[in-house]
């Protein structure tokens, strides 16, 4: 009897070390307005209609930015690898509800805190012209083209 319970501690142990494992949230972690900080340029996030947040699906650790063009900079700077296992939430332009970026649809020509333009939609039906929108993808490399003209003019 004394062998049976020497042998069944360690597993006990063992399934009761494994039930506290903390398990990983891709979900929206809270926001604090007016308070959290832009990964990318440091400005307070306070504008509701252009926010994005980013959780590090491995980590669970997330990431705020006061504009899309703030996003797409710090993953370009900093060689972020992890970024396209990235869960990706955005504020809508309209509801200010959070949805999912790389399933939002964009369009341009909006004033947003970084001056970039783009804002993200959950579908057609308050975009102005409904044929000219574009996907997450699409915004991320206009983007990055942005700065790179912005960069070749400044030399």
């Amino acid at each position: 009897m004394r062998n049976i319970k020497i042998f069944l501690l360690p597993i006990i142990l063992l399934f009761g070390f494994l039930g506290c494992e903390k398990k990983i949230s891709t979900e929206l972690h809270a926001v604090h307005w007016d308070r959290d900080m832009c990964e990318r340029c440091k400005m307070v996030v306070s504008d509701r209609k252009h926010t994005v947040q980013v959780i590090q699906t491995a980590t669970g650790k997330s990431y705020m930015f006061d504009d899309i063009g703030c996003l797409a900079l710090w993953v370009d700077e900093e060689k972020i690898v992890w970024f396209p296992k990235a869960k990706i939430w955005i504020t809508d332009l309209n509801t200010g509800e959070w949805i999912d970026a790389r399933e939002a649809l964009y369009d341009a020509g909006h004033i947003t805190p970084m001056a970039y333009g783009f804002s993200a939609h959950k579908n057609t039906t308050k975009i102005k012209e409904k044929d000219k929108y574009i996907s997450f993808d699409a915004v991320y490399k206009l983007i990055l083209n942005i700065e790179a003209q912005k960069n070749r003019k400044s030399y």
